[in-house]
C-alpha cells in the first residue's frame, strides 16, 4: 500500500533516459510522473512506454487555458490511459468544472483522476505578491483547494507545509498529492516549501512526488527503497 503512495518524477530529457529509469525502478515503483520537458520531447509515445512496463502515469502538464481547451486536453489525456492529470486551480471554477464534466462522461475505469495545482512548491509568499496575490500563501492554497473541490475535482497538488490546512478546510474524500518532497539525505534544490517523505505521509498526503533524489542518485532503486522504507 505504501509503495503505491510514491510517484517518481521522470526528470529526463528523452525517452532513452526515461526508459532506463523506469527499468531501474521496476518492481519498486508503480507510478511515474511525466512532465512538460519529457512530454514535449517525446509526446504520447513516452506514456505508452511507461504503460508497457506495467506502471501508471501521472501526466503533469498543468493545463491552464480557456475552459473548452482545457476540457478537450483532459479528454485527450484520458485517451492515453493515464492514471492522473492536472490543471492549474487558478484557472478558475468554469475551467475546472468543464474539465471535470468532460471526464465524467467516461466510464469509471477509463476516467483519470483530475487534480488541481494550488501554489507551486518553488514559490514563496514574496513570489505571490509579485503577481498580485495579496492574501497569505496559506490562504491562497486553502482558497484554491476549496474551489477545486467545489468544481468537482478529485484533489489537489500542494506542498507538505499546507497539508494540515487543506485537511481542515476541505474535509472528506479529497486527495492531496505532495511534490517538493526531499529526504533528509538529499539536497533541497530549487524547492522552497519542502518536507521529508515521512512528514508528508504523517501530515496526510495521499501521494508524494519525488524526482531528483531518486533519478539523480547513483542507484535509483536503492534511493526509492530508502524512501519507501521511510514512509513504511
Amino acid at each position: 500500500m505504501n509503495a503505491g503512495k510514491l510517484i517518481v518524477a521522470l526528470d529526463a530529457p528523452d525517452r532513452t533516459q526515461a526508459e532506463r529509469l523506469v527499468k531501474a525502478l521496476a518492481g519498486s515503483v508503480s507510478t511515474f510522473k511525466i512532465g512538460k520537458e519529457l512530454f514535449t520531447a517525446c509526446g504520447p509515445s513516452v506514456v505508452e512506454m511507461v504503460h508497457a512496463h506495467g506502471a501508471r502515469v501521472f501526466l503533469d502538464l498543468k493545463f491552464h487555458d480557456i475552459p473548452n481547451t482545457v476540457a478537450s486536453a483532459c479528454a485527450a489525456a484520458a485517451k492515453l490511459g493515464v492514471f492522473m492529470v492536472n490543471v492549474h486551480a487558478s484557472g478558475g471554477r468554469k475551467m475546472m468544472t468543464e474539465a471535470a464534466a468532460e471526464l465524467k462522461k467516461l466510464p469509471e475505469d477509463k476516467r483519470p483522476l483530475l487534480i488541481g495545482v494550488t501554489v507551486l512548491t518553488s514559490m514563496a509568499e514574496s513570489d505571490l505578491i509579485e503577481v498580485g496575490v495579496t492574501r497569505s500563501l496559506d490562504q491562497q492554497v486553502a482558497s484554491l483547494a476549496r474551489l477545486a473541490k467545489g468544481s468537482g475535482l478529485d484533489g489537489v497538488v500542494a506542498s507538505g507545509r499546507e497539508l494540515a490546512i487543506i485537511r481542515r478546510e476541505v474535509p472528506g474524500d479529497f486527495l492531496i498529492i505532495t511534490p517538493g518532497v526531499r529526504p533528509a539525505w538529499a539536497a533541497q534544490g530549487d524547492q522552497k516549501r519542502v518536507v521529508t517523505p515521512r512528514e508528508a505521509i504523517e501530515k496526510g498526503a495521499d501521494f508524494i512526488v519525488v524526482g531528483r533524489p531518486i533519478t539523480q542518485h547513483p542507484d535509483p532503486r536503492e534511493a526509492a527503497n530508502k524512501i519507501l522504507e521511510e514512509i513504511r
